[in-house]
C-alpha cells in the first residue's frame, strides 16, 4: 500500500550572504596576487626606464641648445640628419656587435661545454675562476689591455727586441684591438647562460644516442646542440645590444678610424652638449637593434628555442 504525505519536499537553504561575500573576496585577493607580485618591478621599470624614455623622445624632437634652451616643435628632421651624418659610425658598430658576439659563440661554448659534462664536482670553482677577473672595474680591465698590448708595452716590447716583430708594428689603435676588448668584456655573458642550458641536458638523451649508433659528432649535433640553442639565443640577446653601443672600448683601445656609435652618442652628450641629437641618435640604434634581435629570434625559431627550453 503506498502512503501518500502533504509534506514538501527539503529545498536546499540559500547560501547566507556573509558566506558568499567572504568567496568573492578570496577570489578576488587570488586574482589580485600575480599583480601585486609584479607591482614593485613595474614601479622600478616606469620610473627608471619608461620616464626616461619618454622624456628622451621628447627631446629628441626639440630644437635649441644649452643656452638658450630647447622648444619642443617636432623636429623629425634630428633623425634623417643625424642618421645621414653618422652611418658610417652605424654600420662599424653594427659589424663590431656582430663580428664579436660570434666570437664569444666561438669561444664560450667550448669552455661551457667543458665545464658541464667534465668540469665534475669543480664546476662552481671553474666558473669562479672565469668571473674572478670580472670583480674588477669594466674600466681597469680595459686599460690593462691598454698597457698590455702598448707599442713597447710587456707583450710586444720583447718579440720587437727580439726581432720577432717589426719596430712599427702595433695592435692598439686597429680594429682587431677593439673587437678583442669587446669580446674579452662581454664574454662571461655568454658562457653563463651556454653553460646554464648545457647542464639541464638530460645524461640520458646522450646514453640513448650511443645506443641508437649514433657517433660523438651525430648526438652533438642532433642532440646536444638543438638543446643548447636556448642558452645561444639569451647568449646574444644579452651581449650583442650592450656590445653594439659600447664606447669604452673603443675610447681606449680604438683612434679616429675606430669609432663606435657610443663614442658619437657619448660626445653630443657631455662635450657638444647636443642633446636632441644624442637622443635621436640614441633610439636610432635602439630600434635597429630592436629590429636585429627579432630577426634573429624568427630566422632561429623562437618557438622552437622555447620548447627546447621547456623540454
Amino acid at each position: 500500500m503506498t502512503v501518500v504525505t502533504d509534506r514538501p519536499a527539503p529545498v536546499s537553504s540559500p547560501t547566507p550572504e556573509p558566506a558568499r561575500r567572504s568567496g568573492l573576496l578570496d577570489r578576488m585577493r587570488m586574482r589580485a596576487v600575480p599583480y601585486l607580485l609584479a607591482l614593485p618591478g613595474s614601479l622600478w621599470l616606469v620610473v627608471f626606464f619608461v620616464a626616461p624614455m619618454i622624456a628622451m623622445i621628447s627631446l629628441s624632437l626639440t630644437q635649441g641648445d644649452i643656452g638658450a634652451g630647447f622648444q619642443q616643435t617636432f623636429h623629425w628632421q634630428n633623425y634623417t640628419h643625424s642618421i645621414s651624418t653618422y652611418h658610417v659610425q652605424f654600420v662599424r658598430s653594427l659589424e663590431y656587435g656582430l663580428i664579436s658576439t660570434v666570437l664569444q659563440i666561438a669561444i664560450a661554448y667550448p669552455v661551457s661545454y667543458w665545464i658541464a659534462f667534465r668540469g665534475g664536482s669543480r664546476k662552481t670553482f671553474y666558473l669562479f675562476l672565469l668571473l674572478l677577473p670580472f670583480f674588477v672595474s669594466f674600466v681597469l680591465r680595459t686599460q690593462s689591455w691598454n698597457f698590455m698590448l702598448a707599442d713597447n708595452g710587456i707583450i710586444l716590447g720583447p718579440l720587437k727586441n727580439a726581432g720577432l716583430l717589426a719596430q712599427n708594428f702595433h695592435v692598439l689603435a686597429t680594429t682587431p684591438a677593439v673587437i678583442g676588448g669587446l669580446t674579452y668584456n662581454y664574454l662571461p655573458f655568454m658562457v653563463l647562460p651556454i653553460y646554464v642550458a648545457l647542464e639541464r641536458v638530460d645524461p640520458r638523451l646522450i646514453e640513448a644516442s650511443y645506443d641508437l649508433y649514433a657517433s660523438k659528432v651525430r648526438a652533438f649535433t642532433r642532440v646536444i646542440f638543438p638543446l643548447s640553442l636556448p642558452g645561444i639565443f639569451a647568449g646574444v640577446v644579452i651581449t650583442f645590444v650592450p656590445v653594439s653601443a659600447d664606447y669604452v672600448n673603443a675610447y681606449i683601445l680604438g683612434g679616429p678610424k675606430n669609432t663606435m656609435i657610443g663614442n658619437v652618442i657619448q660626445n653630443n652628450y657631455l662635450v657638444n652638449q647636443q642633446y636632441p641629437e644624442a637622443s635621436a641618435l640614441s633610439f636610432a640604434l635602439m630600434a635597429v637593434l630592436l629590429i636585429g634581435l627579432f630577426g634573429y629570434a624568427k630566422a632561429l625559431g623562437t618557438e622552437d628555442v622555447l620548447e627546447a627550453a621547456a623540454g
